[in-house]
């Protein structure tokens, strides 16, 4: 494993991946990485000229204001839709499945909140979960920086079996169980018995059809 200190260029081009589709601003990018904002401004200059110039990369560096965020050319739409296109043939992952529990009890919610409930990053669950319509965004908080709020469709519910958000199982049976201080694993296993019996139940109607 190399221990060379990564290039500054490499420090904001990380920052960018992990903020995602909401992007991270002029100022937070300083803020993080100590740099002057002059400076800041001169690496985000180097990226976007670094994508624009390399046939190969499929990334594109965007602004709205002061907020930069990441995003795949437009010479890859195609490719994209297709993967969007594609059915849900692939397992969900037990960190998707996490992150899509959590979503499904506490909508609409923020990023931010579902990774202090899971004390991890899940910028990248997020993409995987809406290019399988699962979630959505569903307007904005208002809040410095303005996040997107994230609520599951109804592609959730028909993944599940369920005709309503109303028939997600109960969290746990505890009678003080602190609302606003859960982990991730205790939404996590309310989904996944919903799961098995949605999978117990579909395994009972193939029998009966054979």
């Amino acid at each position: 494993m190399s221990n060379t200190e990564p290039t500054n260029l490499a420090k904001i081009e990380g920052l960018l991946f992990i903020s995602g589709d909401e992007g991270i601003t002029l100022g937070d990018l300083a803020k993080i990485t100590g740099f002057m904002k002059p400076a800041v401004l001169e690496l985000l200059k180097r990226l976007k000229e670094r994508y624009e110039g390399e046939s190969d990369s499929a990334l594109v560096l965007l602004n709205s204001g002061d907020t930069y965020r990441l995003a795949t050319k437009h010479e890859l739409s195609p490719v994209i839709k297709h993967y969007f296109e594609v059915p849900l043939t692939i397992p969900l992952t037990r960190v998707l499945l996490e992150v899509l529990a959590i979503i499904a009890y506490r909508q609409p919610i923020t990023r931010l909140e579902i990774d202090d409930i899971r004390g991890v990053q899940s910028s990248a669950s997020l993409q995987k979960l809406m290019a399988r319509g699962l979630i959505s965004t569903h307007g904005r908080l208002e809040a410095p920086g303005r996040p997107f709020l994230y609520v599951t469709t109804d592609s959730f519910l028909d993944y599940f079996g369920l005709s309503s958000l109303k028939e997600l199982p109960p969290l746990a049976e505890q009678e003080d169980l602190d609302l606003n201080n859960l982990d991730g694993d205790l939404f996590l296993e309310a989904l996944q018995a919903r799961q098995k019996q949605q999978e117990e139940q579909n395994g009972t109607s193939t029998k009966g059809n054979g």
